[in-house]
């Protein structure tokens, strides 16, 4: 077994997150050094080198005063020229220790400088203002002045390093900024191209071991959908998959056996369709036939004999012709009920509107004898189905409106409106009606709710009728909130060429 066979993919996709924000939090961190290296850089070169520069500058300007002043007041023994001379030690001491402060002793010259300094001060620059101020200008000795000369060249010679090393420090701090900048840019790039590396084949394992297993699933499940039922599903990959493969297996496997099941069910139905077919084969010939004998010859007796045998005789002859014609009746029912469904015919177009007037003209009779009235609202639609059905429909339901008719004269409404993809057909009298809770039973075959002494009939005219209307896709019920009278409701499928054209329209 594979390992990802053994791993649900709820653990697969922690661990493919996982890695992604390990490697966006390792990308992060990295750029983070990076530009804190950067910024530590930037630092260096612009809060310490820069002003160390310039303060280096004000280190030699002061160094230069002092010895310009000093020279002047040699030269003309006027006391403005020492003030040069005194601000420049004051800017000296302040630039000396900010340099230091910025950037350290710099390999010591800072310290060299200040040394050379009082050692200029105090065998040149303090004597010289001594000897002016006693013996006037002409009072400095020349042995005095090549040492002056000499300690201010070596004071010139230390603040120049001292610049010159600090601008090295600035050249080195602008270089170490550029190479910053560069590992940056490198880095992000670098980061850059492993994360779209790493998502890509973070993406394509994530394929290989979550959606290529699904859809080697999806594609058996949708060939085992299609009635491939012998077809065993094996697929590999996370445990979720793996394990749906195996209840869709075992679905499967029950789907089979049911078909199994069906298909003995189905035989067993064709023998047992097939028996049926026999017995009504015997009922209409070898069973009717004696039926026919006996009903004839009690006929014969009660025309023959009628009168001349005592009362009861008369009434026994009349029970004979009456139970034979009674069961005559009750089997063509029988035979009529059996066959719907089972023997079937070519399905047409069936005008339900000449359907109801053919059934109107063939109680006209029993019409014009009650009184009844038929009105049909509107025009009935046409469907597809069996004319002969569709007409024993109609034919039960007009059938009882005029049998259990009420005091007053029937009048029966037939009617028809759209409902969806059906047709909703309604057979509404004013007789004497049914109570709700027969509601169910009264489509139950043998299923009466008068003595037959008081309505004739066998109790299968609505049992038919429902067998017709669901054979041809329909329900039949009885409206039960209704004031007076009874009303049944229907439907039937609107024909497939109405629909056609309904949803061209």
């Amino acid at each position: 077994m594979k390992l990802t066979e053994r791993l649900p993919a709820s653990r697969l996709l922690t661990a493919i997150v996982t890695i992604l924000l390990a490697m966006t939090a390792v990308a992060i961190a990295s750029t983070v050094v990076a530009l804190d290296s950067l910024s530590d850089a930037r630092k260096q070169s612009i809060d310490r080198i820069a002003p160390a520069e310039r303060r280096a500058k004000d280190l030699n300007r002061a160094l230069l005063d002092q010895e310009t002043g000093l020279r002047g007041y040699v030269l003309t023994g006027e006391q403005d020229f020492l003030k040069p001379y005194l601000d420049g030690q004051t800017a000296e001491v302040q630039a000396a220790q900010d340099v230091k402060r910025l950037v350290g002793d710099v390999n010591g010259r800072v310290s060299r400088i200040e040394e050379l300094t009082r050692q200029w001060r105090s065998q040149y620059a303090e004597p010289a203002i001594a000897g002016v101020r006693q013996s006037g200008p002409a009072g400095t000795l020349v042995s005095d002045t090549d040492r002056g000369k000499a300690l201010s060249d070596q004071l010139r010679s230390e603040a120049g390093a001292v610049q010159a090393d600090i601008g090295s420090l600035g050249e080195t701090a602008r270089q170490d900024v550029e190479h910053a900048a560069k590992v940056v840019l490198w880095l992000v790039i670098g980061m850059g191209v492993l994360l779209v590396a790493v998502i890509g084949g973070l993406s394509l394992l994530l394929y290989r071991l979550l959606v290529a297993p699904l859809a080697e699933l999806a594609e058996q499940v949708r060939q085992v959908a299609s009635g491939d039922f012998q077809h065993e599903i094996d697929v590999s990959g996370p445990r979720e998959t793996v394990m749906l493969g195996e209840d869709v297996n075992a679905m499967r496997r029950r789907i089979v056996q049911e078909l199994a099941t069906l298909d003995a069910a189905s035989a067993e139905l064709q023998r047992s369709n097939s028996e049926l077919e026999q017995f009504a084969y015997v009922a209409s010939h070898d069973l009717q036939e004696p039926l026919r004998k006996v009903a004839s010859f009690c006929q014969l007796l009660q025309r023959r004999y009628g009168g001349k045998l005592d009362e009861r005789a008369d009434q026994y002859i009349e029970f004979a012709v009456d139970g034979a014609k009674r069961m005559q009746g009750l089997i063509n029912d029988l035979l009529a009920f059996s066959r719907v469904g089972r023997i079937t015919r070519e399905r047409t177009m069936v005008d339900l509107g000449e359907v109801v007037r053919q059934v109107v003209d063939n109680f006209s009779e029993r019409i014009e004898e009650t009184g009844a009235r038929v009105d049909v609202v509107g025009d009935l639609p046409s469907v597809r189905g069996e004319a002969t059905l569709l007409s024993a429909v109609f034919q039960n339901l007009i059938s009882n409106a005029l049998k259990f008719r009420g005091s007053e004269t029937p009048v029966i409404t037939i009617g028809a409106e759209p409902d969806g993809d059906h047709w909703k057909f309604s057979v509404r009298d004013n007789g004497i009606g049914i109570e709700p809770e027969y509601a169910d039973r009264i489509f139950v075959i043998f299923q009466r709710l008068h003595p037959k002494d008081a309505y004739p009939g066998t109790g299968i005219g609505l049992a038919m009728c429902r067998k017709i209307v669901e054979y041809h896709g329909g329900t039949i019920w009885l409206k039960t909130d209704v004031d007076a009278g009874t009303t049944f409701e229907f439907t039937l499928p609107v024909a497939p060429e109405d629909l056609v054209e309904e949803t061209h329209d």
